[in-house]
């Protein structure tokens, strides 16, 4: 995990300047669906801030974090509150938010470490919280340009979502990649349900 943090505490600017306008508000509210008015919402692995600032502005209670301080920085600037510098695995809250939103974050972990990560996840929740979370669409696990992926398809997340039993699939769905030049790529997107 430490050299994709290391190539985002390198590329930071160059990221945030590629994402931060990008529109995905049709996943943002998808999820805000399934929040209360004035939830509780932790942004995990905020990159650039830009999902953050968005539920802000739609009035949530809003927590950001990520892995790389070059980050944080910068997605504090975004969004005008403090982002706390945290690796996945090290969040340890129970029973806080309504909804956690992880849209291209968790995917940087292997197999094995997402589904302690998900448990982690999952007792972070309220009772009837929500996780919002997205993959790289495909088969493929690896380095790639860099930083550690692990994709997924409907098939093989399945099957890592019923190794953590707090957790269901809610919804899921395909959308291409919506940054300038690479609307080839595919997503899987989902909700799960505590």
């Amino acid at each position: 995990m430490s050299k994709t943090l290391n190539y985002y505490n390198d590329n930071a600017e160059r990221f945030v300047q590629e994402t931060a306008n990008v529109d995905i508000s049709k996943n943002q509210k998808e999820f805000l669906k399934y929040i209360p008015d004035n939830g509780t919402v932790l942004d995990f692995g905020c990159g650039s801030g830009r999902d953050a600032k968005y539920f802000l502005e739609q009035g949530y209670h809003v927590e950001a974090v990520d892995g790389s301080e070059t980050m944080c920085r910068l997605a504090s600037l975004q969004t005008g509150i403090p982002v706390k510098c945290m690796r996945f695995e090290e969040l340890d809250a129970v029973d806080i938010y309504d909804g956690i939103w992880a849209c291209a974050s968790i995917l940087h972990l292997a197999r094995n470490e997402l589904i302690t990560v998900l448990h982690k996840m999952c007792r972070a929740l309220k009772k009837t919280g929500i996780l919002y979370v997205s993959f790289k669409y495909g088969s493929f696990e690896g380095e790639r340009k860099d930083r550690y992926f692990t994709d997924f398809t409907e098939e093989s997340f399945a099957k890592v979502i019923a190794e953590v039993p707090g957790l269901t699939i809610e919804k899921q769905w395909i959308t291409n990649d919506a940054r300038p030049g690479r609307s080839e790529e595919k997503w899987l997107n989902l909700i799960l349900k505590k």
